[in-house]
């Protein structure tokens, strides 16, 4: 409805008081144009009609359907016009004057505004009677209301907002008019303006709500899409959703061997969390109504006489008694059924989210569940194939106790081209620590390659300097696209306790030495990549450890490990080398520890293979 229409609709009507009137009605427009609720127009729109020729009082009822929401009237017999608000009983049930007034508006849809006359005697002799056989339907409580203030006779407008949401604007008269229609269309286009003013502040509110939907939303992405693990982002789904959409929520999952179990909740009421938690694992009824939700690709929302039998609603006992409805839409993620995202609501219906951004919020959730299922099982095929790329165990060779770390330091997930191992030749000891340059597919094959080629020169006895040698033959052989760094060290036992190292490096880092006494040595070892050049040759370094010795070999990673201010970790590995050293068992773990806790940037891993030289041999 147009405002302009409603104030130019006289039906022909000409002179001053309608001019006047026009110009009242369009006051009446800018003044509430900026009201968020119609009964807060209240006062505009009493005091306009109460200022009518011989209007006493003038009242006013909202309802949905048959069930009243709240009655408002205004009288000057004070000599002073006083709004007046009679709210409805929460839960009062339907009305048997609202029911017939309905059933009015409702017969008369799409035929605009209901103006009845009434005779407030008249109703009053036939109290009870609500059929409309003898005329309109009594009108409770706009009749005591009126008859209160004096009035005798009525006019009353009936219309409709739709969805069972009507009003009604009722003017009280003294004596009876010789002629109500100026009044009758006056008393019509205040409630059309009244019509026109909750279509506007409906199209606000939804506009208003769609964004907040639309907020809300797109925080649960964000939430949601910071962690990859699995239980974390569903903790993070129920902990966004209580009580920004409802009161309780329940996250049930399949499991692969195909039962739904509840995975996460959250409940507004601390002392509810148990019941809950109970409720979702072990309730038959709702687990069928889970369960008859999953098939579909649209949620349900169950109030009322839906949620009988179950542990929800006012039937029910505990904390389910305050629950007015349950709404669970089926978590799907790429074609297939992950599961369901339940929500608890103890609010009015009005104020649950419509079942269109349920759905959403649990399309987002499925998606983000999904990606953290592919990976966490990408995670643990990676550790897998990483782990067949290092040794499962190091050997025990007598006077030497060998042990390893490795972290990885990249969430991307591929797999790392550092590796290690040690093997026996005799009485000799061969380790050896490489890096195969970038992470996949790719460097996950040249890293077997390297490993298992030097693992086998060695074996053979091959020397340090021969073994890189040799293996920079294959790898230019295969016309690999990779350089790999590696530092090979074969010990022999010197017969006093002590061991000779001869060592060779392929453009790796060079390994340090703790001394008995602490010092930290570093051993000269140098030479070019592998991979690179055809004919290259190494020149071998040796050195003697002796008993309670540390060799410490390692990857680029521990010591481009960086901080905040980019500072590497190298300038501290003398130090911690030494520390670590002291406690020989674990020295490589500790080295790896004190270089992630050193870092904040830096994401290539880390390997590590100290050996240490014991005592009394």
């Amino acid at each position: 409805m147009d405002i302009v229409s409603v104030v130019n609709d006289d039906d022909g009507a000409d002179g001053p008081a309608d001019a006047d009137w026009a110009a009242r009605l369009h006051a009446l427009w800018m003044t509430t144009a900026d009201v968020s609720d119609v009964t807060g127009m209240a006062d505009h729109v009493y005091a306009l009609l109460l200022g009518r020729p011989g209007v006493v009082a003038v009242a006013g009822s909202r309802w949905c359907g048959s069930s009243l929401r709240y009655a408002r009237h205004l009288t000057d017999a004070t000599g002073q016009s006083r709004p007046v608000t009679a709210m409805a009983e929460p839960g009062g049930g339907p009305d048997p004057s609202g029911a017939a007034r309905h059933r009015e508006v409702r017969d008369r849809a799409g035929d605009g505004l209901l103006v009845v006359a009434r005779d407030l005697g008249d109703d009053a002799a036939r109290a009870g009677e609500h059929d409309g056989a003898r005329g309109p339907a009594r009108f409770d409580p706009e009749h005591g209301l009126l008859a209160a203030a004096g009035a005798k006779f009525a006019l009353e407008c009936r219309f409709s907002f739709g969805d069972g949401d009507w009003a009604a604007v009722s003017v009280g008269l003294a004596s009876p008019v010789a002629d109500d229609a100026p009044l009758r269309r006056q008393l019509s286009q205040v409630c059309d303006v009244l019509v026109a003013i909750n279509r506007r502040i409906g199209v606000d509110r939804a506009h208003e709500r769609r964004q907040i939907e639309e907020a809300f939303l797109a925080e649960a992405s964000l939430q949601m899409d910071e962690s990859l693990d699995i239980e974390e982002t569903l903790s993070r789904v129920a902990r966004l959703a209580v009580p920004a959409v409802a009161e309780g929520c329940v996250v049930h999952l399949f499991r692969p061997e195909g039962p739904l179990v509840p995975v996460a909740h959250a409940h507004v009421a601390a002392t509810a969390q148990g019941w809950l938690a109970g409720t979702a694992e072990d309730d038959p009824w709702f687990a069928e109504s889970l369960r008859l939700v999953t098939g579909r690709r649209h949620g349900v929302v169950l109030h009322g006489p839906e949620l009988a039998g179950g542990p929800f609603g006012p039937r029910a006992e505990g904390p389910g008694s305050t629950v007015r409805a349950v709404s669970i839409s089926p978590l799907r993620a790429r074609g297939r059924a992950l599961g369901t995202l339940s929500f608890l609501y103890e609010r009015p219906d009005d104020d649950i989210s419509d079942l269109r951004i349920l759905d959403d919020l649990a399309r987002r959730a499925a998606l983000a569940i999904d990606t953290s299922t592919a990976y966490e099982l990408r995670r643990r095929h990676v550790e897998q194939l990483q782990r067949h790329l290092l040794p499962p165990t190091l050997p025990t060779p007598e006077g030497l106790r060998l042990n390893a770390a490795y972290a990885v330091a990249d969430a991307s997930l591929d797999v790392g081209g550092d590796f290690y191992d040690a093997v026996r030749h005799g009485d000799s000891v061969a380790l050896f620590i490489g890096d195969v340059c970038g992470r996949g597919a790719e460097a996950a094959a040249m890293t077997g390659l390297a490993r298992h080629t030097l693992r086998t020169l060695l074996e053979e006895g091959a020397a340090p300097a021969l073994a890189l040698e040799r293996l920079n033959s294959a790898l230019v052989r295969e016309g690999v696209s990779r350089f790999v760094t590696a530092l090979v060290a074969v010990l022999v036992p010197d017969g006093d306790g002590g061991w000779v190292m001869e060592t060779a490096s392929a453009g790796h880092p060079r390994p340090l030495v703790r001394r008995a006494d602490g010092d930290v040595e570093e051993v000269p070892a140098g030479g070019l990549l592998l991979g690179v050049l055809r004919d290259i040759h190494y020149t071998p370094v040796t050195t003697r450890l002796r008993p309670d010795d540390t060799l410490v070999m390692f990857t680029d990673g521990l010591t481009e490990a960086r901080d905040d201010d980019g500072v590497m970790f190298e300038g501290r590995l003398p130090d911690a080398v030494r520390r670590c050293g002291a406690a020989p068992d674990d020295a490589a773990q500790q080295l790896v520890g004190l270089a992630e806790a050193f870092r904040t940037t830096g994401d290539d891993d880390t390997a590590v293979l100290v050996a240490h030289v014991r005592e009394g041999r």
